[in-house]
């Protein structure tokens, strides 16, 4: 690279780096303002592997995940019991869930009798503003 590519590319990340925390996070201020990027990217993209902004808002996820692996670790619980747990903070019943499919299965996640599928977790991702992996 030139010199006037550098350059350029130093005052690109820089805007990038205002907007959208692209380096490891190292205190709780720095993981609120990663998450609510993340949430506002998450509003635009969804699952949306194609969008151009998918790798930057796989990037953040990344770097959040390792935050939390430090220092928010979450207990071992599976994505029927998560999703219980979601579902109850946000107040959200069976049959409002259609991303998942019918009420049955719904319920047969709740109770551990069926898994979720990658579709089902990217969906309750989008919907509950968290990062897949809770589901996992």
């Amino acid at each position: 690279m030139r010199l006037a590519e550098n350059q350029e590319l130093s005052r690109a990340w820089e805007t990038v780096r205002k907007t959208v925390p692209l380096s490891p996070i190292q205190n709780e201020r720095q993981y609120r303002h990663a998450v609510a990027a993340l949430n506002a990217l998450l509003d635009d993209v969804g699952d949306d592997e194609s969008h151009p902004l998918y790798a930057l808002l796989d990037t953040l996820g990344v770097l959040i995940h390792e935050y939390e692996e430090e220092r928010h670790r979450l207990p071992d619980v599976g994505g029927g019991e998560m999703l219980k747990y979601l579902m109850e903070q946000h107040g959200v019943r069976q049959a409002e869930l259609p991303e998942i499919g019918s009420q049955g299965v719904v319920s047969e996640i709740l109770s551990g009798k069926r898994q979720l599928n990658l579709r089902q977790i990217r969906a309750l991702a989008a919907r509950f503003h968290v990062l897949p992996s809770v589901f996992l």
